[in-house]
């Protein structure tokens, strides 16, 4: 188990701007978290540096395997616009399986599952590259499903996509979850965070205003910035 995963003092600033403030927090197994928070509150950076994508300026992130390559290996995400590789729908999942040392053996029977997992078994052969938005961020789902993730990040995974493409987005995150990864999710989506969310992080400005659970977050926000957001009263939101 790579879980639980701690931030302790974690900021990051670029060129001399604080992105994010100094935090201290523990996301454990279980619970969906869903980040939430207005254009520019730092939710993507705050994915990033979880993930190990970025460094923080100060502090530090720790996962509870303290073998980082390990660790690594355990967890997954996703992005807004996914970058496909220039192959099939299945090669990407093949060279995803491959990036994380999964033995040749194995690598062909998972990437099948995975690909029908998300719906896209018939799609297989084709370039993933001519995939519609929607069955390209099914593609990068199934990449992560062939990983079996303890720790799934999504970084506002239906933004860009219509209703109906987000509804499948939606079960198939649903589904990470009945399997038993944990899902960590930047939305700024009020309705999704409700569907989806066990507990909300809220981010104002770079700092952590808040973390509560879905329901009291919406029904009683602690801080005046939440109830702004909520209410979609916020300058920027």
């Amino acid at each position: 188990m790579i879980l639980p995963l701690r931030l302790e003092g974690v900021s990051y600033a670029v060129g001399g701007r604080e992105i994010i403030a100094p935090l201290t927090l523990e996301i454990e197994a279980g619970t969906s978290t869903v980040i939430l928070g207005a254009n520019g509150a730092g939710k993507s950076v705050l994915m990033r540096l979880m993930h190990g994508l970025i460094e923080p300026t100060s502090g530090r992130v720790a996962w509870a395997d303290a073998d980082a390559r390990r660790a690594r290996r355990q967890q997954a995400m996703v992005f807004q616009r996914p970058v496909m590789l220039r192959r099939s729908a299945r090669g990407n999942v093949l060279f995803a399986l491959r990036a994380a040392d999964v033995a040749a053996a194995e690598c062909g029977a998972r990437a099948d599952d995975a690909l029908r997992e998300v719906g896209l078994a018939h799609l297989a052969p084709n370039p993933a590259r001519v995939l519609s938005g929607g069955e390209q961020q099914r593609l990068a789902l199934a990449r992560a499903w062939a990983l079996h993730p303890e720790v799934l990040f999504l970084d506002e995974p239906t933004a860009s996509l219509d209703p109906r493409a987000t509804r499948e987005i939606e079960a198939i995150i649903r589904a990470f979850d009945a399997a038993g990864s944990k899902i960590v999710m930047a939305t700024h989506n009020l309705a999704q965070a409700m569907r989806l969310g066990d507990e909300v992080l809220f981010l104002h400005q770079g700092q952590l205003v808040e973390r509560s659970p879905v329901d009291t977050f919406f029904k009683r926000p602690a801080s005046a910035e939440a109830a702004a957001f909520i209410k979609g009263e916020l300058p920027w939101a």
